[in-house]
């Protein structure tokens, strides 16, 4: 993989941190993981898969949710459901480059 596709799919995601704009930790602590669950499905094998979107991911010692942009595409419902969720909850959203960005629409 080359760094170019590398900054490319890099800039292709939002990070939805733990913490809201205010600086303080978001509660319930286990929300990644709930959102995480909220967009699986059931494979054949009856098995619970994790949304290829979404991926629970620590920054800066926060927990966050990696948020794939293709989402959007995929699932607009959900997306949208996902954005409303960060803004009602005043969560931080950082852009690929860690930069605090107001929650996309």
């Amino acid at each position: 993989m080359t760094t170019e596709h590398t900054n490319t799919q890099a800039q292709q995601e939002i990070i939805i941190e733990g913490n809201t704009r205010a600086g303080k930790p978001f509660r319930p602590s286990d929300w990644v993981d709930r959102m995480c669950s909220t967009y699986a499905t059931f494979g054949e094998d009856r098995k619970l898969r994790y949304s290829p979107y979404l991926k629970p991911r620590v920054v800066n010692g926060v927990r966050c949710l990696a948020v794939d942009l293709k989402l959007k595409t995929v699932n607009p419902e959900g997306y949208a459901q996902l954005m409303h969720f960060a803004e009602e909850n005043q969560l931080n959203v950082l852009d690929a480059n860690g930069n605090s960005i107001p929650v996309p629409h």
